[in-house]
């Protein structure tokens, strides 16, 4: 079994932000494929009955996909193993809109070392049946086809991504047809995004059009991730863009999973993302009636949206003294740096911003204080060490996960995840900076099938009046000492009581890779229990901070119960372990955590201190 070597994060990122992937319908192997022409870059003319290699294998890239981009790493290295052997590889950008200088351009982005071609025109897409991207065909000396689909199942059917790739498809079919064999899996459904059809023709008169009807909607709700720059995986703030994207668009809104919100309905909840009824009624009647453009005088002012602070600029910018540098592929990279504040006295921190330096690749940031130098000593151990030449590289020092490092759950101050806007803390309550401490910034970086670099600033305020009540992070943690392999729903259920009077201000949910679902519930003395979130279906590569609409005051002897589920199974896609074993709470990536962290206020200096009720 060999270690996922494209990015798994990546492929969660696109479903984070309204992508939405469909399995291709393959066509019928063993049969000879038709020929078709195509043109290089350089005009240069290439056709499929010319070939004379011992199998041709065909790859159906997008510049726009991001699976398609994390796949080129892997397609670039079997381009090279399998030349000598007499394969040649072959990219076709099939998307109507993509040309030969858009290609050329992207070839050299992500240094592709085989031949690529535009095919506006889609001849390769009838000739041979393909859907989405990316999706490979293999075809013998004789042009039959030999195997066609995914290119390994680093995907499931669920659109996860596995923990571990078990079967290299592509590879495997190489192997068995240059040995003389036959392909004994000769289709595999691939995931992808999808191959969009040349436009046709539609009703000028539409009662539904994009720039009187749709765009609208799309300004309101979706662009402020769906637009240049940002990390939405494509734009959604012109027509063509949002023709192609329309029908995919409204598949993940049919099935609630765009626009992205993990936890179930809770009216306690700020910033929650939903698309209204009658939004979304918008887009159904505009796709149904064939994306009428209509008359781009009825098209909306322009959103205005801006870089700046949103608070202003901050008492202090903590900005890393150079680059990280993420590779192109292999799995996600975490990263903390550190960052010394070295102020002479106590500052209270009251808000912070994230900018992102590239939101492609910054999947979530989380922030913390070290007032014991902890962290400052890992990262001057790691930077001893680091070489110019290290394929992850930058200030810092690399983690599995988490800090590497037990924090002290007190010194928490949140974290950032894409369309996470500031929140100012209320006048009187600040978060302790203790003099001479630490800033530490876990970074969690996704890859895009090159290399990229970030320097992402983070933004501090302080307190300008003077702190009568103390922010701090409570944990609420889901007790176990070790879940069995091969469970597929392990409980766990933890009760503690408060011993001061809290408000509540943020809720952070926190579990590693074999969670499956965890809840908050709260019970004030003489009071019925409370859900404060649920997360029904967790993902940990979309993990959040999320926001009150209002403080909420929890008396003393408040229970709060945390209870969750994990999946320790072989048929779980995410299990770091094959054959499961048993895990237990830790750090690292093998290991599991259960966590809901509160935020909060309290006139005591330690509210993180509770009793607990019960355990499961």
């Amino acid at each position: 079994m060999t270690k996922h070597l494209v990015p798994p994060v990546l492929f969660a990122a696109i479903v984070a932000f309204a992508f939405a992937f469909r399995t291709s319908a393959a066509p019928e192997v063993q049969k000879a494929a038709p020929d078709f022409a195509l043109k290089d870059p350089a005009g240069k003319k290439w056709t499929l009955h010319d070939q004379k290699a011992k199998a041709v294998v065909v790859a159906f890239l997008a510049a726009e996909c991001p699976m398609s981009n994390g796949y080129l790493p892997a397609l670039a290295n079997l381009s090279a193993k399998y030349a000598d052997k007499g394969v040649a590889v072959v990219g076709v950008f099939p998307d109507p809109e993509t040309t030969g200088g858009r290609v050329a351009a992207h070839a050299k982005e992500y240094k592709i070392p085989f031949p690529v071609f535009a095919d506006p025109g889609q001849a390769s897409v009838a000739a041979l049946g393909a859907k989405i991207t990316p999706e490979v065909v293999v075809l013998d000396q004789d042009h039959v086809v030999r195997y066609r689909g995914r290119i390994d199942d680093g995907y499931t059917a669920r659109l996860k991504p596995r923990a571990t790739v078990t079967r290299h498809d592509l590879r495997e079919a190489l192997d068995e047809l240059l040995a003389g064999k036959p392909v004994s899996v000769a289709e595999a459904k691939a995931f992808g995004c999808p191959i969009t059809a040349v436009a046709k023709p539609v009703a000028k008169d539409a009662a539904v059009t994009f720039y009187k009807d749709v765009m609208p909607v799309l300004a309101e709700h979706c662009q402020s991730c769906h637009r240049p720059g940002q990390v939405g995986p494509f734009a959604l703030t012109d027509y063509k863009e949002s023709a192609k994207w329309a029908e995919l668009c409204l598949e993940e809104i049919k099935a609630k999973r765009m626009p992205p919100w993990k936890p179930a309905p809770n009216h306690l909840l700020a910033g929650e993302r939903t698309l209204p009824p009658e939004a979304a009624r918008v887009i159904e009647q505009w796709v149904q009636a064939g994306m009428p453009e209509g008359d781009p005088k009825d098209s909306p002012a322009a959103r205005k949206y801006t870089d700046d602070w949103s608070f202003g600029e901050p008492d202090l910018i903590l900005e890393a003294p150079a680059e990280t540098t993420v590779a192109a592929s292999g799995r996600d990279h975490f990263r903390v740096v550190v960052f010394p504040t070295d102020f002479p006295e106590d500052k209270y921190i009251v808000a912070m911003e994230v900018k992102p330096g590239n939101p492609r690749v910054v999947h979530h940031t989380v922030q913390l204080i070290d007032t014991r130098g902890v962290a400052r000593k890992l990262q001057a151990e790691a930077q001893a060490k680091a070489k110019p030449d290290d394929p992850d590289r930058g200030p810092g020092f690399p983690v599995t996960m988490g800090f590497g490092f037990l924090p002290d759950p007190a010194g928490l101050l949140g974290g950032w995840a894409p369309g996470m806007l500031p929140k100012m803390l209320p006048d009187g309550v600040g978060q302790r900076l203790p003099k001479g401490a630490d800033v530490c910034v876990q970074f969690h970086y996704h890859r895009t099938g090159k290399e990229e670099k970030d320097r992402t600033k983070v933004g501090v305020y302080f307190a300008k009046k003077p702190v009568k009540e103390r922010f701090t992070s409570i944990p609420a943690s889901g007790l176990f000492w070790g879940i069995p392999p091969g469970e597929k729903d392990y409980k766990v259920d933890s009760s503690w009581q408060l011993r001061e009077h809290v408000t509540v201000y943020r809720l952070v949910p926190h579990m590693h890779l074999l969670g499956k679902d965890i809840e908050l519930i709260a019970t004030p003395p003489g009071e019925e229990p409370r859900t404060l979130i649920r997360v029904p279906v967790w993902d940990y590569n979309w993990q959040e901070q999320y926001e009150l609409k209002e403080p909420l005051k929890l008396p003393k002897g408040t229970v709060l119960r945390v209870r969750a589920t994990f999946d320790n199974s072989a048929e779980n896609p995410n299990n770091p372990s094959s054959p499961p074993k048993v895990v237990r709470i830790g750090e690292q990536t093998t290991d599991e955590m259960c966590f809901v962290f509160l935020g909060v206020s309290s006139q005591s200096a330690f509210p993180h201190v509770m009793l607990p009720v019960a355990s499961k």
